[in-house]
Order: C-alpha cells, then structure tokens, then sequence
C-alpha cells in the first residue's frame, strides 16, 4: 500500500482526497500538513514538513504557492516524491521544480483531470487541421470568484499544447483593451472570466469562415481533480527522479 502526506489537509481539496484515500485499498495517508489544524482527521496533522517525523513514499500538494518553496527542499532533502497541484507558482519557482526533479520524482500537471489530459491530445490534432486552413484560435476559462490566478494554469496549458503543433510560432493575447488593431493570424487569444462558484470551464474555438469548431470541458466538482491527484500519488510512489505529468499516469493505465 502506498503511504502519502497531504500537504494542504484540511483545505476543501485536502479533505476531498482524504475522503477518495479512505475508500481506496492502495493508497493511505498517514500524515497531514496544514496550519489549520482544527479540523478532525484520521492521521496526524502537523503545522509544517519541518515538524513531521513520518515517514512516506509520495506527498500529495493542495496548498498555497507560498508553500511550495519548503515543499520542495523537504522532498529533495528526503527524497519523498510528490504530486505537486498548486497553481499560481512564480518563474522561480518552476525553476526550482525542474532542479529538483533531476534528485526526485516530481509530478507537476496544469489540471489533473483525465478529461482535460485527453483534450490536450484531441486539439493537437484538430491544430493539424484547422490551424493551416487559417482558423483564428481563442480560448475562454471561467471560475470561482476566489480564483487567484489568471488565466488558468489550465488554459496555458491547453495554449502550450495548441502552440507546440505550431512550432511554437504563435503568441498569446492576454488583453485587446490597450490597442485598437485587427487580430493577428498568428495568435492564441486567451479570456479568463471570474464569478459565483464555477469549479473550472475551459472552451477552446477554432473560428473559420462560415463555420466554428468549439471544444469545451467543464468540471462539475472538484472531486474529478482529486481523484487524478490519488491517481497519480500510486503512480508516483517508487518512481526514479524526472519530471512525471499526467500523460504518464494515463500511458501507465
């Protein structure tokens, strides 16, 4: 069985893979890590990685980008491997990660759901065709009022995937509001809206002539992340250092 630490336990994502490791036979958390620790849990909860004395083979990260620093130097120094969710992460910090995973298994994916993973193949392969007959492409995320970052790690992510069929030769529009011009061919327009509750919902639009080709995935509950979090925390657990994502976790299926 493979034994976890919960890095962010007791935020709403921490308790949902609390909930998911309970009913799952393969998988046990065995410690906590959140500076809340009001909340009742099954394992021991600690403040920080520093005060943690159990010993694990992969940790599973819902917390804040804040924490993300410590998290990595706790997982080189231990050589624990780790799925690491939080988004919002700076330039140095994505440095770090690379560092890091040339000592220790990291697993670093933009949006953990199997849907979102298997979109990213369906649009390169829709980039193929409808980039080169000269469609305008644009992507449009919504979510929660509460939402820190923006765009979506998500939706960069799609754009990334998009931009690679493209030799990486188009740019990303952020904003049209400082300048009175027409659209570029060569751009991936990029719209992020924030309101109410929305979980996640990203469309992706191929706009022709005469004709729109859209591709849209939404997330009901934030459980279908959590489970691809577990998912890939059994994945992980024994793995050799690299950069690991999702794509690995669903080859391995």
């Amino acid at each position: 069985m493979v034994k976890a630490i919960m890095h962010g336990c007791n935020g709403h994502m921490g308790q949902v893979i609390t909930a998911i490791c309970k009913e799952d036979e393969n998988i046990e958390i065995v410690a906590g890590i959140d500076l809340n620790d009001s909340l009742p849990n099954d394992y021991p909860v600690y403040k920080s990685l520093a005060e943690c004395d159990v010993k694990a083979d992969v940790v599973i990260d819902f917390c804040n980008a804040k924490a993300v620093d410590a998290l990595l130097d706790y997982c080189e120094t231990t050589g624990t491997p780790v799925v690491l969710c939080t988004t919002g992460l700076s330039d140095e910090q994505f440095a770090r990660v690379e560092e890091v995973s040339k000592n220790v298994a990291v697993l670093k994916s933009a949006n953990m759901s199997l849907g979102i993973n298997t979109l990213m193949d369906l649009l390169k392969k829709a980039t193929d065709v409808f980039a080169e007959a000269g469609f305008d492409i644009e992507i449009v995320e919504k979510h929660h009022n509460q939402k820190l970052d923006a765009p979506s790690g998500t939706a960069l992510a799609l754009a990334d995937a998009i931009n690679e069929e493209l030799d990486n030769s188009y740019v990303y529009k952020f904003d049209r509001s400082q300048e009175r011009k027409k659209r570029e061919k060569k751009e991936i327009g990029i719209s992020a809206v924030r309101g109410g509750s929305i979980v996640g919902e990203h469309e992706v639009i191929f706009a022709g002539m005469d004709e729109v080709i859209t591709f849209k995935h939404t997330a009901y509950s934030k459980s279908v992340f959590a489970k691809g979090a577990v998912e890939a925390a059994k994945f992980l657990a024994g793995k050799l250092a690299g950069h690991y994502d999702m794509k690995d976790v669903i080859a391995a299926k």
